[in-house]
């Protein structure tokens, strides 16, 4: 991990998902409050057969590796991750900003208990429109809807 790596984004392909699995896990495993409600084998269940076919899925790769990944559905980012060691090197950013280029409104919930999170999607122009007591997500958390319209 170098500032002088060069990251690319790219669309994702099925052999990704393993990868991407992977990394979602690390990325989940970094925050204490977040619950481990899957396997690694239901990760990349959900990763191959349910994100891959359904969804815009990008990847940002350093060297051979895939360091971060977004999915987006309509107006609906429904995942950005980054691997824990690769933050605050404006990798989210990049995939944030080119992947969504296009959107007039973009859309999506994030943890309450997600502080770095928030405070990024609120650099990033996202208002909050929304705040759940947790009901409507499997983790049980409770989350904000946060809103971007250009």
């Amino acid at each position: 991990m170098s500032d002088r790596t060069e990251i690319t984004l790219r669309p994702a392909i099925g052999s990704d998902a393993v990868a991407i699995a992977r990394m979602m896990r690390a990325s989940l495993n970094a925050f204490e409050w977040m619950p481990v409600l899957h396997t690694p084998e239901e990760d990349l269940f959900f990763i191959r057969d349910v994100l891959l076919p359904n969804q815009q899925v990008s990847v940002a790769v350093a060297g051979e590796n895939i360091v971060g990944f977004i999915a987006v559905s309509g107006e609906w980012v429904e995942q950005l991750y980054l691997d824990p060691a690769w933050t605050g090197q404006g990798i989210g950013a990049r995939i944030l900003t080119q992947v969504t280029a296009g959107m007039p409104v973009i859309k999506l919930r994030c943890f309450q208990a997600n502080t770095g999170a928030r405070r990024f999607y609120e650099r990033h122009g996202f208002r909050a429109e929304g705040f759940g007591d947790g009901s409507t997500n499997e983790e049980g958390l409770p989350d904000i809807l946060y809103a971007l319209r250009r």
